[in-house]
């Protein structure tokens, strides 16, 4: 039998249910109005769900609970007035879940050791709380214990004997300063999770943990160091030390053998790497975002399984090492606004490399990209042939993209704005699966070579220099064509045949002819979006004989 009120929102009591002998499981959650549980609740011998999630309103339980001898499952999950459990919870002998995360309540009773069942506790977001009882390592059967963002100022030397635990869970739990010793003796522990904690040190007990597969301790700001012993974690598979204060990684980190994730992004007092990192032949995911390391050890090219490295916004990093063309796995590069000026002539070798994106700010004034110096692309670039994303915005590009581009056949966003480069390559139109090609603010910029029918955007906005379009007639599937600015074009050949444009932009195209106004108007008396043609000032003879009337187009024009 099953009573389900959830979300009666002016339901403030519910009924004496002592009669209902085979009640299983009570729904309550969301009723914002209860007030109190019925102390015939206590007595129901059968029940084994109790869910009073969200009865912001309840301030106590009943007393005796006694009755409740299968009960497995009791939720109290924001429960915000509720200060105290029931003295004798000690008594619920099935008892398996308990959440109780979101209360008031400022302690546990004394009893709750013998939930000898019991096998995750949820105390988060409990910010009155500050301890745990000496008994809580009493719990024989606790698999999962979290208490994230709660008060907790330390952990009794007692929850070493929970050699069951699985999940210790401590996120922002700002208090928390230490770790006891005790905690290498969880021996069950595969996930430590203590993300931005006030954590200032790990133990060297740590090293104990042979099942810890993840540890996370990324944003603690005061945790400057790791200790040695980190190296026996052999069975630890994820990582998280970003946005902390750690000046080095310790040598032994190679010894991590089953290490797939390592994040260190954000640690602005690391300034490089060991050697012994290219030991982690386990390792998929590298990231180093936004961190101060001045150049990758030759070792890196080891990392034979590596499959995303993230470098972006490491300004120190000058090149990349000749080895960076043995990461065989690669397939995301990710190094946005980096110092870099050149790549290695192995960097071809990427065979799989999927995602490049090594674009600059995309905010910077257009006269900055002049000062960026030139950057030629390695012919070795256009063996690249998985290459699907590729964001070089603001490299200094100069000069001519290489003629082999059509090499890149899987492209299919291609990000060239703010470059210095004055043409593209005629093979540009081999490449079938491009959809969007970016080059705003490619100020020198002269031509545009025929593109690909694929497309479905093209954004050549602030192309100051350029002068010559190739007919466009083929481009059945682009939706927005952008060349705002291009005040040297006189001609866009084919733009009456463009079926799926939905969104052009003409402003500042001063030098446009008579004949691109009339194939405008052809474009416009095709489709049917609402848009008020009385505000385009490009073509007058529209506005004149359409303006009263509404098309599915959307115009920025001049």
């Amino acid at each position: 039998m099953v009573i389900k009120l959830s979300d009666c929102y002016r339901l403030a009591a519910i009924p004496d249910l002592s009669r209902c002998l085979r009640l299983e499981k009570i729904m309550l959650d969301s009723c914002i109005s209860l007030k109190r549980i019925h102390e015939s609740i206590g007595s129901l011998t059968t029940l084994r769900n109790l869910n009073l999630r969200r009865c912001e309103n309840i301030t106590e339980l009943p007393s005796d609970v006694s009755g409740l001898k299968h009960l497995e499952s009791l939720v109290l999950s924001n429960c915000t007035k509720l200060k105290v459990l029931p003295e004798n919870i000690g008594i619920l002998k099935s008892l398996k879940t308990l959440e109780a995360d979101g209360t008031a309540i400022v302690k546990l009773p004394e009893s709750i050791f013998r939930l000898t069942k019991l096998e995750r506790l949820v105390l988060d977001s409990c910010s009155y709380l500050r301890r745990l009882p000496n008994c809580i390592g009493k719990l024989c059967s606790l698999q999962e214990l979290s208490l994230n963002k709660s008060g907790l100022q330390e952990l009794p030397d007692t929850v070493g004997s929970l050699k069951n635990l699985e999940k210790l869970s401590l996120i922002s739990c700002a208090s928390l300063t230490q770790f006891p010793d005790s905690i290498g003796n969880l021996v069950s522990l595969t996930k430590l999770l203590a993300y931005n904690s006030g954590i200032k040190e790990l133990p060297s007990t740590i090293g104990s943990l042979s099942y810890l597969r993840m540890l996370s301790v990324g944003n603690c700001k005061h945790l400057s160091k790791l200790p040695d012993s980190i190296k026996t974690l052999a069975s630890i598979t994820e990582l998280k030390l970003d946005g902390t204060p750690i000046r080095y990684l310790p040598d032994q980190i190679g010894d991590m053998k089953q290490l797939r994730k390592l994040d260190i992004g954000n640690c602005s007092n690391l300034e490089s790497l060991p050697e012994s990192i290219g030991h982690l032949g386990s390792l998929t995911t590298l990231n180093i975002d936004n961190g101060n390391i001045k150049e990758l050890p030759a070792s890196i090219g080891l990392l034979e399984n590596l499959v995303t490295l993230t470098l972006n916004r490491c300004r120190m990093l000058k090149q990349l090492p000749a080895s960076i063309g043995n990461l065989k796995s690669l397939c995301h590069l990710n190094m946005k606004e980096t110092t870099m000026s050149d790549l290695p002539e192995s960097f071809g070798m990427l065979s799989r490399l999927r995602t490049l994106r090594m674009g600059k700010e995309s905010n910077l004034p257009l006269i900055s990209v002049e000062n960026r110096g030139s950057f030629v692309i390695p012919s070795s670039f256009c063996n690249l042939t998985l290459l699907s994303d590729f964001d070089a915005h603001a490299w200094g590009l100069s000069g001519k993209i290489p003629d082999e581009f059509e090499k890149l056949s899987l492209i299919e966003t291609l990000k060239l704005g703010h470059n210095n480069f004055h043409s593209l390559p005629s093979s540009l139109k081999g490449l079938s699966f491009l959809k969007k090609l970016k080059l705003q603010n490619c100020t020198e910029l002269t031509s545009l070579p025929s593109l690909p029918s694929s497309l479905i955007e093209l954004n050549a906005d602030n192309c100051y220099a350029l002068e010559t379009i190739h007919d466009i007639s083929n481009l059945e599937s682009l939706e927005e064509l952008k060349l705002t600015n291009c005040g040297k074009v006189v001609d866009i050949p084919g733009l009456e045949c463009l079926k799926s444009l939905r969104r052009l932009f003409l402003s500042g195209c001063s030098a446009c002819s008579t004949k691109v106004r009339k194939s405008l108007s052809k474009v416009v008396i095709s489709f049917s979006l609402p848009i008020n043609l009385d505000s385009m000032n490009i073509n007058s003879s529209i506005s004149e004989n359409y303006g009263s009337i509404y098309f599915n187009f959307y115009f920025v024009c001049g």
